[in-house]
């Protein structure tokens, strides 16, 4: 492939100041017909391609030693990790039945290929378990779905993040947390899962901050979003049924937020609740968070999840699906297909809202794929099943 000639220009990102944009353009046009008129090089026409192999073995040292390296070489998130050493990465790859080298995917923006083995590595750097891995790889299929956008989301400046909600007996299986603090720190499957996404394609895919993804201001969820469905303590059908699939499957549903809400609601009646909804949901693709308090709410009071995304429908605040002001007046909402109802949380008052953008901007929804167990599932579970917080009393 011949080598791309780079233009700079002095437009400020996204402008739509009528001047700045004639100025740039003007300061800019002769470069651009020089460099797409000028007969290429020959270098240009035939870059030399890099060759040889990379050592399997990238460092040896002590774990200080080893987490300097890897940060030198822009291998961690910023956070210390765990080794990934030829034993730790082959105790992982018992979390799955599929061989080392089989290819999940090939995640942007280098195309980098997301083998079996890749996966563990990160995993591990990540403090993953084996039993993660299932959820691990049913996410990197996911990603690699074109209606997610990750394609437009990972590389983008708007700091977007992956949200993972996963449904299943799994829930229980690692210990994925569906209640109180679900999206703080302290529980390894839900922290370390997310953690493990975000290396996974940081090291695979290439999206390297300030280089490919260029996110303005970053997002603290890109460290880690997943949560469970609270399936128990819901009145309704879970996510993964919505979605087509059966209650005693394992799935994994993503999408790409970048803006984060918590509220109380204006009254602890249907009203109340519905109202609060409908200042904060707009044209955009979201995620709604009801702890199962407020959800057995609006149950009771004869509302399911689809009256619910009607109701908003008519009354959510009036935006483009950029979430901003509309130049063309209030629009009505598609929630149908833009809005997650999600049961989770523990006891309190609050509603929380995940969004992005909407899917008639970029053409993109959620993505939902189903979890699959090795065939030791049993046994890994049982092996990994005590590791778990046991608080002292005090």
């Amino acid at each position: 492939m011949p080598g791309i000639r780079i233009v700079g220009e002095s437009v400020a990102c996204e402008s739509t100041v009528k001047s700045e944009i004639e100025v740039g353009i003007e300061a800019a046009m002769k470069d651009m017909i020089d460099g797409l008129t000028k007969p290429l090089t020959p270098e240009e026409k035939s870059p030399k391609q890099q060759t040889g192999k990379t050592a399997r073995i990238a460092f040896k040292g002590n774990i200080q030693e080893v987490n300097q390296f890897y940060y030198r070489k822009g291998w961690t998130d910023g956070l210390p990790i765990i080794p990934p050493t030829e034993e730790a990465v082959a105790e992982m790859l018992t979390g799955t039945d599929l061989p080392p080298d089989r290819i999940v995917a090939k995640i942007i923006p280098r195309k980098g290929k997301a083998t079996i083995e890749k996966i563990a590595v990160n995993a591990v750097m990540a403090g993953a378990l084996p039993t993660h891995m299932p959820v691990l790889i049913a996410t990197v299929q996911a990603l690699d779905d074109p209606k997610t956008r990750f394609d437009t989301f990972e590389v983008s400046t708007g700091s977007w993040a992956p949200f993972l909600a996963i449904n299943g007996p799994i829930r229980n299986d690692i210990d994925i947390n569906c209640s109180s603090g679900a999206l703080s720190p302290g529980d390894i499957a839900n922290a370390a899962i997310g953690r493990a996404v975000g290396l996974i394609v940081k090291n695979i895919g290439g999206a390297r901050k300030a280089i490919e993804d260029m996110g303005v201001i970053g997002n603290p969820g890109k460290y880690s979003l997943v949560i469970g469905e609270y399936e128990e303590e819901s009145p309704w059908e879970p996510l993964s049924v919505e979605r087509g699939f059966r209650k005693e499957d394992n799935t994994v549903t993503i999408f790409f937020p970048n803006t984060f809400i918590q509220t109380v609601p204006g009254g602890t009646d249907a009203k109340g609740i519905l109202d609060t909804l409908s200042g904060m949901v707009t044209g955009t693709m979201s995620s709604i968070i009801l702890i199962p308090s407020w959800a057995k709410v609006l149950s009771n009071e004869g509302w399911t999840k689809q009256k619910i995304r009607d109701y908003l429908a008519e009354h959510a605040s009036p935006g483009s699906t950029t979430g901003l002001p509309s130049a063309k007046g209030p629009q009505r909402p598609d929630l149908d297909s833009s809005l997650m109802i999600l049961v989770a949380g523990g006891p309190g008052s609050f509603i929380a809202l995940l969004r992005s953008a909407g899917p008639g901007f970029f053409e993109n929804s959620f993505v939902t794929r189903k979890v699959e167990l090795p065939k030791n599932w049993d046994k890994l579970v049982a092996k990994y099943r005590n590791i778990k917080p046991n608080y002292e009393k005090y």
